[in-house]
């Protein structure tokens, strides 16, 4: 199936996330509590905690969604055959940069308002049962437990598969974007296996480790938690790249970043750059 018809169920399928908004409507929720440690956090910030930050930082800002992203633009042009964003820039690019930027803030702020929903009801159930370490899916299903009661592990269950086949082509999809570049295969979803046997080599590489490790002794939730870390870590310098690039006229053109954009990613990066240091300082 090409992927301008899959990426119709991605989009739908992102709905699953929302299981956990409905959960803060059936458990007692101190919302003023909420509001106040949401711009004014109370923790020990010892290099625990600082572990957790850059993983928050790692599922929000992935390195793998650069490339994704920048690959699937790239996909998108092709298949429509425009070229508008290195034609005329003044005429043909302003719709296509609106399109981008829209889908983009919306993007952000869906996946940002969810993990929220997630963080928040994880917190009202699971930690206030005094759960703080999951290590099985089954565990993590309890905190759907006051929305559907023993259903709770079917619909955590359809959840995992939702947020599974979103995740599947944006996590090895970008490693095989990556390596097909550094190697010079033909790439791309749009493609057919036999037109592309080394990227989707790739991607079907990528799906067997990750079957490999769910059936290792390695614990699958710790897994998540460590990668997210590392992509916390290696994004700090990648972002810095990119914002350099951006902002160099030489380099971009016309469509170098506006100077509110340069300053927002520099205190982000900044702020991850921090956190990532404070993490490996033991104490």
């Amino acid at each position: 199936m090409p992927y301008h018809r899959y990426v119709v169920f991605l989009k739908w399928l992102t709905l699953s996330l929302l299981a956990y908004a409905a959960v803060l409507f059936t458990v007692h929720v101190p919302w003023g509590e909420v509001a106040l440690r949401t711009v004014w956090p109370k923790f020990a910030f010892d290099w625990t905690a600082a572990a957790v930050v850059v993983g928050v930082f790692g599922t929000t800002i992935s390195p793998y969604l650069f490339f994704w992203q920048a690959s699937e633009e790239v996909e998108d042009m092709r298949r429509e055959g425009a070229a508008a964003l290195v034609g005329r820039p003044s005429v043909d690019a302003a719709p296509e940069l609106r399109r981008i930027k829209w889908d983009t803030w919306s993007g952000v702020f869906y996946s940002d308002i969810s993990a929220c929903f997630i963080i928040l009801a994880t917190a009202v159930t699971l930690h206030v049962a005094g759960i703080t370490d999951i290590n099985t899916a089954a565990e993590a299903a309890t905190a759907l437990r006051p929305l559907a009661g023993q259903f709770a592990f079917l619909l955590f269950t359809l959840g995992i598969l939702g947020v599974g086949l979103i995740g599947v082509p944006v996590l090895a999809g970008s490693a095989a974007y990556a390596a097909a570049e550094a190697m010079g295969w033909k790439e791309g979803l749009e493609r057919r296996a036999t037109d592309a046997r080394g990227f989707y080599a790739v991607i079907a590489v990528s799906v067997l480790l990750g079957l490999v490790i769910q059936y290792s002794p390695i614990s699958p939730m710790k897994a998540l938690f460590w990668s997210a870390v590392i992509n916390g870590v290696v994004a700090v310098p990648l972002m810095a790249m990119i914002i350099l690039l951006v902002s160099k006229k030489s380099v971009m053109g016309a469509f170098t970043a506006s100077r509110t954009l340069v300053v927002l990613g520099w205190i982000a990066t900044a702020i991850m750059g921090a956190a990532a240091v404070r993490m490996m300082v033991p104490g």
